[in-house]
């Protein structure tokens, strides 16, 4: 059985605490000074009971214990003593008793011995002020503990909040560096002057992202390195082969070739992706226009349909080179026909092949990854990776979803790859002026 989560913020999980704890010390607390203050009462009026009957023994011994008996409330043997109070009496000594009264007053009583074996008590109830005080005092005590609770979530709210907002800050600044802003540092976006285990949280994020980066940067010099020294063995190795007598294992020969100059040559334009040395030569050029002549260009029999035109500021360059890309993809690993539509400035690239994988629509292209179950079963799985990369460059972006929903029949949907390109020119990033396309000229002779 799947066990229920309960998900609760900091913030209220050290309210609560702090809300607990101060209700518990302020109950403890309440009880404590009740009984103080109750037992203090108690045997202030036993003190003061037993001085009355001090007095009215005085009186009585001082009128020869005649005409009237004992005055001031006092009685002689009074059946209803309480038989612990008769006891220490008969002992021969003075001594004072409290009891629960029938409606949970407490009354007191005081005796003391006379000549010739008899009692002298005073019987009265506990002081309706003494009362009054206690109730005052149970009162004030009740207020004080709801105070401090309240007061108590105050704080937790408080500080919680606090702690709350920076984690927040970390977490944010933390995905923020998972999405590839390697220059984020997560110090820097919890601020504040407060020193917690907040910042050794971050500075520990912080230093495990410098290594990753530089880890990463590691092995991109190292992939860039190996591709640009296989370089010229393979430049080399292509020569050769055309010169190779004609015939089926020099056909083969110079395939296997040129696709390593390919995977050369693409290692190489990656590792400057990832370098973001990459910068764009702007201009200004009809999308809709550009994207039909290029792709009659690359591939006649693909199908353009240009929605509603549009002047953007990109690279030409890159701009083909990723449609090239996405074109060349749909042809591998989809399914005819693909469809090229152009809408102001977005561009769509649908096949009717079984779609994109869902790792690749969960993680993005991940470079060498190829294979049937990820419409990659021939190339070396950089090409969408390339794309994704060049639309970088232009400030553009490419997602990638499936037509069908999942779960769908295979063949039934297809695969679209969408290319938004920005609304302003990435001039930000050191690319060249934008030149508008009826302004090149070309020089006169």
């Amino acid at each position: 059985m799947k066990r229920l989560a309960l998900r609760t913020g900091v913030r209220w999980k050290i309210s609560i605490a702090i809300a607990a704890v101060g209700a518990l010390i302020a109950v403890a607390l309440s009880l404590v000074v009740h009984n103080a203050a109750r037992v203090s009462m108690i045997e202030n009026a036993r003190e003061v009971q037993l001085e009355r009957l001090l007095g009215a023994q005085r009186f009585y011994e001082a009128t020869n214990m005649q005409k009237g008996g004992p005055k001031f409330g006092a009685k002689l043997n009074d059946p209803t003593i309480p038989q612990s109070l008769r006891d220490e009496v008969r002992k021969n000594r003075r001594a004072t008793h409290v009891e629960q009264g029938a409606d949970g007053v407490p009354e007191v009583w005081a005796a003391v011995p006379l000549p010739g074996g008899n009692v002298l008590s005073l019987h009265t109830r506990f002081a309706d002020r003494s009362a009054t005080i206690m109730d005052d005092l149970d009162r004030a005590l009740i207020i004080g503990s709801v105070s401090v609770v309240f007061g108590g979530c105050a704080l937790g709210v408080l500080i919680g909040g606090q702690l709350s907002r920076r984690l927040r800050k970390a977490a944010a600044a933390a995905g923020r560096v998972a999405q590839g802003q390697t220059d984020v540092r997560v110090r820097e976006a919890v601020g504040g002057v407060v020193r917690d285990e907040t910042d050794e949280l971050a500075r520990a994020v912080d230093a495990l992202t410098d290594a990753l980066n530089e880890r990463i940067e590691a092995e991109r010099r190292v992939t860039a390195d190996i591709a640009h020294e296989l370089r010229t063995p393979v430049t080399g190795l292509l020569t050769a082969a055309e010169l190779l007598p004609p015939g089926r294992p020099t056909e083969l020969v110079r395939d296997r070739a040129q696709a390593m100059r390919t995977l050369v040559e693409d290692v190489l334009e990656v590792a400057r992706l990832d370098s973001a040395s990459e910068r764009a030569e702007l201009q200004e050029l009809p999308l809709g226009e550009f994207v039909s002549r290029r792709i009659g260009l690359l591939n006649p029999d693909v199908t353009v349909r240009v929605i509603h035109e549009s002047w953007v500021s990109t690279d030409p360059r890159r701009l083909e080179r990723i449609l090239g890309n996405l074109l060349g993809n749909a042809a591998k690993h989809g399914s005819t026909p693909v469809e090229v539509s152009v809408e102001g400035r977005v561009v769509r690239v649908r096949d009717h092949g079984p779609g994109f994988p869902e790792e690749l629509l969960r993680d993005g292209p991940s470079r060498f990854r190829t294979g049937s179950v990820d419409r990659a079963g021939h190339g070396h799985g950089l090409g969408l990776t390339i794309a994704a990369g060049q639309a970088r460059v232009l400030g553009a972006r490419l997602t990638f979803r499936n037509a069908a929903p999942s779960g769908a029949a295979e063949g039934t949907g297809g695969a679209i790859a969408v290319l938004w390109l920005p609304e302003h020119a990435p001039t930000v990033t050191g690319s060249f002026p934008v030149l508008r396309m009826a302004d090149q000229r070309q020089p006169s002779d």
